[in-house]
């Protein structure tokens, strides 16, 4: 997404924040879901209401004639002022408009107080997802549509996670939109940490962290990114020892087996 969809994208985030005590929002998100998933099946439609060439009023008029009877007034104003501003291309609209619904479940599920449960559970699911090539392999079979590929996620996670992560979840898995799966799932947990103001730092280590060790890397990322820091950690043997950190997209590698590569080419030069 580029720089002018991003600052769109912001301000319209901040209109969600605004409106959260309205009784119509914890629906939002599946209505900007719904949406979505009209506007990333007709191209004319996020073509006509990305472009700045038109009025603002035409665009608004627009989404009135479609939405009005089908969403709450809170959804209609929610996707007017999506509409309003500056989208470097119809993509970003739809990308905007799936982000925007995915924010409206997390700040949901943080006034009910699953969003932590949320976060957790989306991480995990995303590394089960990554370890099943057959999974894999459906939910990114374009001979399966949409419709299936959200029942092969609510069968897949019935009964047992929140609300939250079941909806964030089976949107995204069945609307990928050309982005790997794993990135989808590291977006989403991004998003849900950021609605709690934190940064999630993705640790791989040869072995479970214990206690001390984990407040201590905790503590040293809260250190030198001053923000809160979530530490999800991922035990993968073939690191040998050390840790490979990402957080913020950027990389701190100190693991064992990144050392004996790098000593491996000194010696060959």
């Amino acid at each position: 997404m580029l720089s002018a969809s991003r600052a769109s994208l912001a301000q319209v985030e901040d209109l969600l924040v605004q409106r959260r005590s309205d009784p119509a929002f914890p629906g939002l998100a599946a209505e900007l879901y719904s949406a979505c998933e009209l506007l990333g099946q007709e191209k004319a439609l996020r073509e006509a209401l990305s472009d700045s060439g038109r009025s603002e009023r035409t665009r608004t008029e627009i989404v009135s004639s479609l939405f009005a009877d089908r969403l709450s007034a809170l959804a209609v104003e929610v996707l007017q002022t999506t509409v309003r501003m500056r989208w470097s291309d119809a993509d970003d609209l739809v990308a905007g408009t799936r982000i925007l619904g995915d924010q409206a479940a997390f700040l949901a599920a943080a006034d009910n107080g699953t969003l932590e449960a949320t976060e957790d559970e989306i991480f995990r699911i995303g590394r089960a997802v990554a370890g099943s090539a057959t999974l894999q392999s459906a939910l990114t079979d374009p001979a399966i549509s949409a419709s299936a590929k959200v029942g092969i996620v609510t069968d897949l996670l019935a009964g047992r996670t929140t609300e939250t992560t079941s909806q964030v979840v089976g949107f995204t898995l069945s609307h990928l939109h050309g982005r790997r799966i794993e990135q989808a799932i590291d977006e989403l947990v991004d998003l849900a940490a950021a609605q709690r103001q934190r940064m999630v730092a993705v640790v791989r280590v040869a072995r479970p962290l214990d206690a001390d060790l984990t407040e201590r890397m905790t503590a040293a990322l809260r250190s030198l990114t001053g923000r809160t820091i979530t530490l999800n950690v991922v035990v993968d043997p073939s690191v040998l020892g050390g840790a490979h950190v990402t957080v913020g997209g950027e990389v701190i590698d100190g693991t064992v087996a990144t050392r004996l590569t790098e000593a491996a080419r000194t010696i060959a030069d």
